[in-house]
């Protein structure tokens, strides 16, 4: 297991070194010039003046001397500084990554809270009435998108009822993006759970504890559910990656100062160090996620061996 896990550690550094790569050269072919962008307002900014500003801030040099450059700076702990404002890349990422992780596991929570006992029950009760409503109710979730449900929540419980705030930064700010995100995914680990459900439920040990006499609580919570996570865990670090890409979206809807918005305002602004910064730590966030996920795998399986 700790050979596994070093091979994963491994690999997950060659996959982040392979994004860095990949993440520098196509913002560089994004059309638009930052210097020029930063001045377009202005009208005494001379051409000599920008093409200073662009040699200050290494933009006349080569792709892969920038990308040498950027490298080097990381290495160091240096993510650079942002293009506009001059501030470093590196704080200002980490003073708003807390307000996404927490958006992104309050989400997961919702997920759980909501799309696993939905997708149990539909697989318990198949082929019912409520098997069939529960479904086409997640069939409705995946098909909304995340920002018209939030700007449908945002309507009915911030403007017409007065019980959350619009936008903001606290606790109570939390909830509606929260939710947005949770139910839009909700529908989906539903689906997965009673797939899964289903397949469990129609083995022979199922069968064989019944037999026993088992009360049917022991035999649906030991039995069927532990057994039927493995896919469901695996589903669930997938959407909290997902969610923190679609934390992008919400955090926009409702102004939640996370690394989503920031990513926004910076690839308007052609900001390439927040930019690369931002996509660093978010593929650090995935890789280390999907570790972890392997790992839980054993907890929930110990059958499982890695090799």
């Amino acid at each position: 297991m700790t050979r596994y896990i070093l091979k994963r550690i491994l690999s997950g550094i060659f996959t982040i070194w392979v994004t860095t790569i990949a993440v520098t050269l196509l913002i560089h072919l994004v059309p638009g010039d930052p210097v020029q962008i930063m001045f377009a307002q202005s009208q005494s900014t001379t051409p000599e003046q920008i093409e200073q500003i662009r040699s200050q801030l290494g933009l006349d040099r080569p792709i892969y001397e920038q990308y040498f450059m950027y490298m080097g700076r990381i290495l160091q702990g240096d993510f650079g500084t942002t293009i506009r404002g001059n501030q470093p890349v590196l704080e200002l990422l980490l003073v708003r990554l807390p307000n996404t992780l927490a958006l992104a596991l309050s989400a997961l929570l919702i997920t759980m809270l909501v799309g696993v006992p939905i997708g149990f029950f539909a697989a318990y009760k198949r082929g019912t009435w409520l098997d069939t409503s529960l479904m086409t109710g997640a069939i409705i979730g995946i098909s909304i998108p995340s920002f018209w449900l939030g700007l449908m929540l945002m309507y009915v419980f911030s403007i017409r009822l007065g019980w959350l705030p619009v936008s903001g930064t606290d606790f109570k700010n939390l909830i509606l993006p929260a939710v947005t995100l949770g139910l839009a995914n909700a529908a989906a680990v539903s689906r997965l759970t009673r797939s899964s459900m289903l397949d469990v439920l129609s083995q022979d040990y199922m069968r064989t504890a019944r037999a026993k006499g088992l009360a049917e609580t022991l035999v649906l919570s030991r039995h069927a559910l532990r057994n039927g996570l493995i896919n469901v865990v695996n589903m669930l670090g997938l959407q909290f990656t997902y969610m923190m890409g679609g934390a992008i979206v919400v955090e926009n809807v409702f102004a939640w100062n996370g690394i989503g918005r920031l990513a926004i305002q910076s690839i308007f602004q052609r900001d390439y160090p927040t930019i690369q910064g931002f996509i660093l730590i978010f593929a650090t966030v995935v890789v280390v996620v999907s570790i972890v996920l392997d790992i839980l795998y054993v907890w929930i399986d110990p059958r499982i061996k890695y090799s």
